[in-house]
This record gives structure tokens, C-alpha cells and sequence, in this order.
């Protein structure tokens, strides 16, 4: 797509490579995969290998259908799908997910506040694999490769990240135990952390093992709310006792300020990184001199 420039390009190609028209014609299919992939993992309750088959299928074709729109639309093969240093980055991603979470737990247990009353059967922490690898793939298909790529091309990197992590944040308004001041936080915490990833690596690995790293960790380990929706008990049996602040509440701990710190100051060294590597993009896919 940017190896020919607009004058180059027929007037059809032009209206169909507009940021606007990407948005809907790529985003739409992706965002409708998402949701049915959670509508068909919701026909298979207390069967947790079921959903994980349906939740791989679902995200084997994302991914294809992805690459599809790309090549078709955009002329382009999906950088942001290569297999290069993929292992390195989903590897990084998923230790600093996992070790982020429990960073926040293991400060709440030090304040008193997070006690483990025990452990529940291995088999407890399978259900929570079929949601985090649902949220981690597609959700970052959706968010990161298709709202924050296209919205970063035509307007920069600063108000793409803006845009992102409002979205982002308030779509999770539609879970059921969900608040406004959670939604909030994963706008900031969350949505510049799974952002500033991208930038750096340009690649959607880390953010992908970003995000379901904290999922899994939080509901299959922790046995924590997920962003006001999933609620299964995994392997910890918790006795939480503490201000909502610090605990999130019915949101989950990434309503909470200990998170907020934590993560947040992550995705900002991930964005100054990414910055000093002159990956920052200004309006209509300029980069800085």
C-alpha cells in the first residue's frame, strides 16, 4: 500500500485504502469474530477443552482472515504477523504479564489485604485458557493491529494512543460486574502498555503474550474477577479484605491502584523505548527526522 503513492493509485484503491473505510472493512470482521468466539464458548459451559478447541479454531481463522484483508486491501504482507523473533517476544510478553500480576498480588498480601486460603484441584485452572487466548489473539487483532495501526498511519502515534486505550478501556463497559473507574484504568494502564509493546517491537507477539499472561494468571492462577466479567474460580483460593482502590473490586485488580502504578510505569518505559528507537509516527504515516 505505501509503495505507490496516492496519484499513482486508481481512485477505487484510494477510497479503499482510507483510513475510515480499513477501519470498518478490516475491524468489523475481526470485532464480529471476537464476539462470536465468545458467543460459541458460552454454548459449552463447564466444558473447558471444548472451548479451548472452538477458541483456537476461532483464532487460527482471525488470524487467516486478517492476512486476507490485508494483502487484499491494504497490498501489503502483515509485518505485524511475522514469525521473526515471535518466540522472544511472546516469551517476554508472557513472563511480564505473569509477573506483573503477581507483583500486585504479592503487594496486597504484604498489606494484609490478599490471603491464600488454600488451593483447588489442578483441573480449576483449565477453564481460564480458553478466555485468555480468545483475549490475547483476537482482542489484539482487533485493538493493536487494526484500530491502533490504522488510526497511528493517518493521525500519529499520540493521538492513536489516545483513541486505542479510550476504546479499549470502555468496551469493557459491556462485561457484567464492570465500572466506569475500571474502565478508566485499563484505558491508561492497559491501553498504553499493550500499545507501547506494539511500538517498540512493530509486532503483535509481546502485547499478544502481554495480554494473556495477566488474564490467565489473574483468573486460572488467582482466581481474580477479569475486567468485571470472568469470574471462575482457578487454582488460589483468595480471601480478599481491603479498600476497592487497592483491590478493584468487582472490576478485578486492574481497577485497582496498585496495577494502575505498576502497569502504567511499564507501558511508559516500553514507550520511551520504542520512542529512542524512532518508531514514534506523526500524522499521515511521517516519521520524525
Amino acid at each position: 500500500m505505501h509503495d505507490a503513492t496516492a496519484a499513482e493509485r486508481p481512485l477505487w484503491l484510494r477510497i479503499l485504502q482510507h483510513p475510515l473505510v480499513r477501519l470498518v472493512l478490516i475491524g468489523g470482521p475481526m470485532f464480529l469474530m471476537m464476539a462470536l468466539t465468545s458467543f460459541f464458548t458460552a454454548k459449552v459451559p463447564g466444558e473447558p477443552l471444548k472451548a479451548i478447541a472452538i477458541v483456537i479454531v476461532w483464532v487460527a481463522l482471525g488470524i487467516a482472515v486478517y492476512v486476507g484483508l490485508v494483502r487484499l486491501i491494504e497490498r501489503r504482507r502483515p509485518a505485524e504477523l511475522s514469525l521473526a523473533r515471535s518466540g522472544r517476544e511472546l516469551g517476554i510478553g508472557l513472563a511480564v504479564g505473569a509477573g506483573l500480576y503477581t507483583a500486585c498480588v504479592l503487594i496486597l498480601m504484604v498489606a494484609g489485604i490478599y490471603r491464600i486460603d488454600g488451593l483447588n484441584p489442578v483441573s480449576y485452572m483449565l477453564p481460564a485458557v480458553a478466555m485468555a487466548l480468545s483475549s490475547g489473539f483476537l482482542e489484539e487483532l482487533v485493538f493493536r493491529a487494526v484500530l491502533f495501526r490504522v488510526v497511528e498511519e493517518w493521525l500519529g502515534s499520540w493521538v492513536s494512543l489516545a483513541v486505542s486505550s479510550l476504546v479499549f478501556g470502555f468496551v469493557h463497559l459491556i462485561n457484567p460486574a464492570a465500572t466506569v473507574l475500571g474502565a478508566v484504568f485499563i484505558s491508561v494502564e492497559a491501553g498504553l502498555l499493550l500499545a507501547a509493546a506494539y511500538m517498540l517491537t512493530r509486532r503483535l507477539w509481546m502485547s499478544i503474550g502481554f495480554h494473556f499472561a495477566w488474564n490467565y494468571t489473574q483468573s486460572g492462577i488467582f482466581s481474580g474477577i477479569v475486567s468485571g466479567g470472568d469470574t471462575d474460580p482457578g487454582l488460589v483460593k483468595p480471601v480478599i479484605d481491603g479498600p476497592v482502590l487497592l483491590t478493584g473490586g468487582t472490576f478485578g485488580l486492574e481497577a485497582s491502584l496498585t496495577a494502575f502504578v505498576l502497569c502504567t510505569a511499564t507501558g511508559i518505559v516500553l514507550l520511551v523505548l520504542a520512542i529512542r528507537r524512532g518508531h514514534l509516527m506523526r500524522p499521515f504515516g511521517r516519521k520524525p527526522a
